[in-house]
């Protein structure tokens, strides 16, 4: 997911005004400055050829792009360039005599909005933002999954969906699973996210009068209500695995579904799965995570073994890897210590599942 970070923001100028106006950004904040070779000067990077062609090379591996120039030249120049908001890199727009920050491109996901907001404050210009959840003083459901590290199935549609229903004065109700947030140690307040709009839920018998209801759970079920429900699925699940040399993938993916659904757990809730540094080129632990799009965690066994020792010991294991178990100690360590279920030991294959808090 596209998230501003001030190490690869790229701002362009063309005017002397510009210029002035770069040199107080980025005094503030880092990032990279480009302008014309005739008004070049140091602290400054020359345009490779043109402004259009320097911005098309940075556009995918910048996470945000700052024009200080008119609005309808960012927009040819950035218009063949735009793929979708959960990928493009956020883009401001700002007047040479900095006015006005204007939010371009990925106000949401890409952090376009937070990063005008954060730019006007700096320079003491007027933030010009028009995504309508925001104008219309409303919470906006990627917002929200965004502050929750959370997905759901058919994420942008239904997305689409809810905004629209929250900008038309629709009743959308916010509820969160006591049953899985409370096993997963798991809660947030109203101070933490932002909720407004949203009808908050704290009891669905009886059910308030409302449209549809977001239902925020770990589990791999929803409640059976006479309303369009959209289950909104926190990524905080960590899976330590260990496993014999070559295992197919098949099998570990499938040991891994299983051990989720004995414990009714969403698949989308997953967010990582770790094993101990022997098997950082284990091919199905690799190509597993690559299948769930989840990043793979290497622990060395050195520090592993404080952990280890809270488990029991397996002769082989400790023969093999210098510790007693892998799956325990590397899922104890990636959630602080908040395992649940059992764990999982078949054909080859250790399995532990934990709650990152």
């Amino acid at each position: 997911m596209n998230t501003v970070k001030p190490e690869s923001i790229a701002l362009f100028c063309l005017t002397p005004g510009g210029i002035t106006l770069a040199k107080r950004l980025s005094g503030l904040l880092p990032m990279t400055c480009f302008t014309s070779q005739n008004l070049l000067e140091p602290g400054f990077e020359p345009f490779d050829g043109s402004m259009a062609h320097t911005v098309a090379d940075l556009f995918a591996d910048s996470s945000a792009l700052i024009f200080i120039c008119a609005t309808g030249l960012t927009v040819r120049i950035i218009a063949p360039l735009i793929k979708d908001k959960f990928s493009d890199p956020a883009v401001v727009v700002i007047d040479d005599q900095g006015h006005h920050a204007i939010s371009l491109l990925s106000g949401h996901m890409g952090g376009a909005n937070a990063l005008t907001r954060y730019i006007a404050g700096l320079i003491g210009a007027e933030p010009v933002i028009t995504t309508a959840t925001d104008v219309n003083q409303l919470a906006a459901v990627d917002i929200l999954a965004q502050q929750l590290n959370a997905t759901m199935t058919d994420f942008r549609q239904k997305v689409k969906t809810l905004n629209q229903m929250l900008i038309c004065g629709r009743n959308v109700g916010l509820y969160w699973d006591p049953r899985s947030l409370a096993t997963a140690k798991k809660r947030w307040s109203e101070e933490q996210v932002d909720t407004r709009g949203l009808v908050l839920v704290s009891d669905l018998d009886p059910l308030p009068e409302l449209d549809a209801l977001l239902y925020v759970s770990l589990h791999d079920s929803v409640p059976a209500v006479p309303i369009p429900v959209f289950k909104l699925v926190p990524r905080c699940i960590v899976a330590g695995i260990g496993c014999k040399r070559d295992t197919p993938l098949s099998t570990v993916a499938r040991l891994l579904k299983q051990q989720l659904a004995e414990l009714h757990i969403d698949p989308l809730a997953l967010s990582a799965i770790g094993s101990v540094a022997m098997k950082r080129d284990e091919p199905a632990l690799r190509d597993l995570a690559n299948q769930c799009c989840v990043p793979f965690d290497i622990f060395s066994v050195e520090r592993l073994k404080p952990a280890a020792a809270h488990f029991p010991v397996s002769d082989f294991v400790a023969r093999i890897v210098g510790i007693g178990s892998v799956s325990q100690p590397v899922a104890w360590l990636m959630s602080n210590g908040h395992l649940i279920g059992d764990t999982l030991r078949t054909q080859g294959v250790t399995i532990t599942l934990g709650v990152s808090c």
